[in-house]
């Protein structure tokens, strides 16, 4: 079984900018598809940004599309989030996931794992 465990979370203004990260131990994270999501309060868990095993193909939600990036090092068994002109919409607790091993990637059904969530502020 795989642990995932995120970093990076935090509070900041509209605008800014966090990066989160989430680093894989157990059995190999490289070998599957990974990604993030995200639950606001009284929301229901959504699809941000989804990445292939090699890392060379990566889908966004369209809220997420010319924001966001995603991103995997194999090496470090790790897949980051980078988010940029953060708005305060984007508030929520980000999930990363991993295990998937079919090609849809905006179901969370799609990922037998995931990490305890980080909390994301984004004040206005």
């Amino acid at each position: 079984q795989v642990q995932l465990e995120e970093s990076g979370g935090g509070v900041v203004r509209a605008g800014g900018s966090l990066r989160l990260s989430c680093t894989a131990s157990g059995r190999t994270f490289n070998q599957y598809g990974a990604g993030w999501f995200r639950q606001a309060p009284g929301k229901e868990r959504e699809f941000v940004a989804g990445i292939s095993t090699s890392g060379r193909s990566s889908y966004l939600s369209n809220s997420a599309k010319g924001r966001f990036t995603i991103s995997r090092d194999s090496a470090k068994n790790s897949v980051y989030l980078q988010m940029n002109s953060l708005k305060p919409e984007d508030t929520a607790v980000y999930y990363c996931v991993g295990g998937r091993s079919g090609s849809t990637y905006s179901k969370p059904t799609s990922y037998p794992d995931w990490g305890q969530g980080t909390q994301v502020t984004v004040s206005s």
